[in-house]
C-alpha cells in the first residue's frame, strides 16, 4: 500500500507582512503565499486571521496540496508575546480547519529555528522593531519583552527612526551641530521647518514610517556624526540583546550561534560590526549567523516537530528550493 506524503505547513506572521509555506518531507517547497502584517495590536484578532488564511489560501493554490495532507503546522507570530495571548490566537488558528498538531510561538522565534544548527542559540530579530529569543540543547528558552524602546529595548527601524528624531530635535535646540538628517525628516513628513514638523509630530499630524530608516543608515554611510551615532547605538543595542538572551539560558560562554535575522541587518557592517564588538566582548566564542533564508523556513520546522519529523535533516533543501517557489509570486 502507497504512504500518502506528509506535507508540512509554516506561517510567518510579522507586522508589516505575512508568509506561508508549505514543504514536502523531502524538504522541497511547494507553494507559497503572502499577505500584510497581522500582529493583533495593530490589526485585532479579526485581521490576524484574516492574513493567516489569505496567506495559507495563497500557498494552497500554489501547492496543489489539500489540507487534509499537512502533517503539522507552524506558526510563529508577531505580537504573541507572553502567555495570556496564546488561546485567542490558536483560536483564530482553528478557524483554518487543520486537522493536524499545531504550535504557535512568538516570530522572534522564526529565525532562530531556521538559521541555527539545531534550533539552539540565540536570535536577533532587526526589522520593523527589534526582537530577541534563544534556546539551550536542554530546550530552556531566553527572550526580551520584543515590544521596543517602551522597555529599553533597541536595534530595529522604529527605535533608529525615533533615535534620529532626538537629534534633529536636538540639532533644532542647538544641543549638537546641524545634521544631513534634518532635511532628511523633513521631506518624509512634509515638514516646512524643525518647528513645524515638531508641533506636527506632537499633535499627530505628521507620522514617520520605519522605511525613514534606510535614509538615516544611508546619512550614516555619508558620513553625518548624529546619523552615524544613532546607527552605531542601534548595532550596540542589538549585541546587548544577543548578549542577554545568552546569559539568560547559560550559553554566554559556549560556541553559542547568534543568528542576525530582518531587514535592518542588510545594512551590512555598519550595523553588524557594533554589533560584534558587543557579543563577542561578552559571549566571547560566539558565532554571528546573517539568516540565509527567509524566516517562514523555521516556522515550518516547528511544524515539523509537532510531527515528530527532523526538518534539519531537510533544511538544506528547503533553502534550496524556497526562492523559487516565493519568486513565482
Amino acid at each position: 500500500m502507497t504512504q500518502t506524503k506528509r506535507y508540512f505547513l509554516g506561517i510567518d506572521v510579522g507586522s508589516s507582512k505575512t508568509h506561508a509555506l508549505i514543504v514536502d518531507e523531502n524538504g522541497r517547497c511547494v507553494g507559497f503565499g503572502k499577505s500584510g502584517g497581522g500582529n493583533h495590536q495593530g490589526v485585532g484578532y479579526e485581521g490576524f486571521f484574516r492574513v493567516i488564511e489569505e496567506s495559507f489560501d495563497g500557498a494552497l493554490n500554489v501547492s496543489g496540496v489539500d489540507k487534509a495532507q499537512i502533517a503539522g503546522a507552524g506558526f510563529g507570530v508577531a505580537g504573541c508575546d507572553f502567555p495570556s495571548d496564546r488561546d485567542a490566537h490558536l483560536q483564530e488558528i482553528a478557524k483554518l480547519g487543520l486537522s493536524c498538531p499545531v504550535e504557535i510561538v512568538n516570530d522572534g522565534v522564526n529565525g532562530l529555528l531556521a538559521g541555527a544548527t539545531r534550533g539552539v542559540g540565540v536570535n536577533v530579530t532587526a526589522g520593523s522593531s527589534n526582537n530577541a529569543r534563544g534556546r539551550n540543547k536542554d530546550g530552556k528558552e531566553g527572550r526580551i519583552v520584543g515590544n521596543g524602546a517602551l522597555f529599553g529595548e533597541f536595534g530595529g527601524a522604529i527605535e533608529i527612526v525615533q533615535h534620529g528624531l532626538q537629534k534633529v530635535n536636538h540639532a533644532w535646540i542647538k544641543r549638537i551641530p546641524p545634521t544631513a538628517l534634518t532635511r532628511i525628516y523633513l521631506e518624509a513628513a512634509g515638514a516646512k521647518d524643525e518647528m513645524d514638523l515638531m508641533e506636527g509630530l506632537s499633535n499627530g499630524q505628521y507620522h514617520l514610517s520605519p522605511f525613514l530608516a534606510v535614509r538615516v543608515i544611508q546619512a550614516a554611510r555619508e558620513g553625518d556624526a548624529a546619523a552615524r551615532e544613532v546607527v552605531r547605538f542601534a548595532g550596540e543595542e542589538l549585541g546587548w540583546l544577543a548578549v542577554a538572551v545568552a546569559r539568560q539560558i547559560g550559553l554566554e560562554n559556549e560556541e553559542v550561534e547568534v543568528i542576525q535575522s530582518g531587514s535592518v541587518f542588510e545594512a551590512g557592517g555598519i550595523i553588524t560590526a557594533p554589533m560584534k564588538e558587543i557579543v563577542l566582548k561578552y559571549c566571547p566564542r560566539a558565532k554571528l549567523i546573517r539568516l540565509n533564508c527567509p524566516p517562514v523556513v523555521g516556522a515550518v520546522i516547528l511544524g515539523m516537530e509537532q510531527a515528530r519529523f527532523d526538518g534539519y535533516a531537510v533544511r538544506g533543501e528547503m533553502v534550496k528550493t524556497v526562492k523559487t517557489v516565493i519568486s513565482k509570486q
